[in-house]
C-alpha cells in the first residue's frame, strides 16, 4: 500500500509587500475586479478592501496590501463622505440607474420642501438596506434573493448621518447632494426614502465617494494613472514607481492610541508576549492600541492592567 505524500508548502506567490493604496475606482468597474487589478499590478501575495463600491459609482476605494489586510476593520469604521445625484420621479428596484422602475410620479419636490426635509436624514436614523445589496439574509446575499425574483425582508437598522447638504438642483428633476456618514449607511436607500418622504420617488443617478476615514480625497489614485506604469519593461523599475503611491499600514491606525516602544519591547509583542507599561503618563484601559518602533507598525493591541497585550503582530 503506497504511503500518502507529503503536502509541501508552497511559496505563495507575489512579493510580501505591506501598505494601503488609495484607489480612485472608475465608473462601471466592480470593488473585487478592481482589488485584483492591483494586487496583479503590484505583484502582491494578498490583497482586500474597505468597503464595496457599486460598479455605478466612482471614487475612493482603499486598497490594503499584504499586512495591511490586518488593518481594515479600522478603515471600515471610519467616516464616509460621499457626493450623489438623486433624480426625481422613478422608484426603481436597485435604487439606481440600472434597476426596472417600479413607481412613478408627476410631483417634482422645490428647493425648500428639499431643505425642510434634511433634518430628518441627520444624526441617529433607521434605515432599511436597498434590496440589491450584500446584506445576508439566512445566509443569502439579499442581491441573490432579489435576482430571483423574490422580495427581500430586511429589518432596519441604526445608521448615523454626521451630515447632509444639498448643494445644488440645476433642473426640477434633479438634486445633488453631499452626505458624511458613518459605517452602513446606505446612500442608495437615502435617495429612496426621501423620494418617498417628498412624494414624488427617486433614485441615484450618479455617486462618488470622496472620503474614507483616515483617508483624504488628495490620496486618491486613478486607476488610469497606476496602468500606465505597464509600460515600463524593466520589473523593478516598473514596481518601484508603483510602489511610491503605497501609504504606510500604520497611516488606517491614527484614530488609536499610539505607543513608541524600543526593540526589546518590540521582540517581546513579535513573540506574542505582552510589555508593561511604565511612567506616569502611560496609558492604563484601551480597548484597542497600537505600537511601533524605529517608525515601523509592530503589534494591534489591548491595553489593561499597566500592559500591553497584542492581538496582531506584523513582520
Amino acid at each position: 500500500m503506497s504511503k500518502p505524500r507529503k503536502q509541501q508548502n508552497r511559496k505563495p506567490k507575489g512579493r510580501p509587500i505591506s501598505g494601503w493604496l488609495i484607489l480612485d475606482k472608475p465608473f462601471d468597474f466592480g470593488s473585487t475586479e478592481a482589488v485584483s487589478k492591483i494586487k496583479w499590478l503590484f505583484n502582491a501575495q494578498k490583497a482586500g478592501h474597505a468597503g464595496t463600491l457599486d460598479p455605478l459609482a466612482s471614487g475612493m476605494l482603499p486598497i490594503a496590501l499584504g499586512d495591511a489586510t490586518k488593518t481594515v476593520p479600522y478603515v471600515m469604521d471610519g467616516r464616509k463622505i460621499y457626493e450623489f445625484a438623486v433624480t426625481w420621479g422613478e422608484e426603481r428596484t436597485t435604487d439606481d440607474m440600472e434597476g426596472e422602475v417600479l413607481n412613478t410620479s408627476s410631483n417634482r419636490p422645490d428647493e425648500q420642501a428639499i431643505r425642510d426635509l434634511l433634518p430628518n436624514y441627520t444624526g441617529t436614523i433607521m434605515q432599511i438596506p436597498p434590496q440589491f445589496s450584500a446584506i445576508k439574509i439566512g445566509g443569502e446575499r439579499a442581491y441573490d434573493i432579489a435576482r430571483g425574483g423574490e422580495e427581500v425582508e430586511i429589518p432596519a437598522r441604526e445608521v448615523e448621518i454626521h451630515r447632509i447638504t444639498l448643494i445644488a438642483c440645476p433642473d426640477e428633476n434633479t438634486a445633488h447632494f453631499e452626505v458624511e456618514c458613518g459605517k452602513g449607511t446606505y446612500v442608495r436607500a437615502l435617495a429612496r426614502d426621501m423620494g418617498r418622504d417628498l412624494g414624488c420617488y427617486g433614485f441615484i443617478s450618479q455617486l462618488r465617494r470622496s472620503m474614507v476615514a483616515p483617508f483624504s480625497e488628495d490620496a486618491m489614485v486613478p486607476l488610469a494613472k497606476l496602468v500606465e506604469f505597464e509600460a515600463i519593461e524593466d520589473r523593478d523599475e516598473r514596481l518601484a514607481a508603483l510602489d511610491a503611491y503605497l501609504i504606510d499600514t500604520s497611516e488606517a491606525l491614527s484614530s488609536l492610541p499610539h505607543l513608541i516602544i524600543n526593540d526589546d519591547q518590540a521582540h517581546r509583542l513579535k513573540m506574542g508576549n505582552p510589555i508593561l507599561l511604565r511612567g506616569r503618563d502611560a496609558p492604563t484601559q484601551e480597548s484597542d492600541a497600537y505600537a511601533t518602533a524605529r517608525g515601523r507598525l509592530i503589534a494591534i493591541g489591548e491595553i489593561a492592567e499597566g500592559e500591553f497585550r497584542p492581538k496582531r503582530v506584523f513582520g
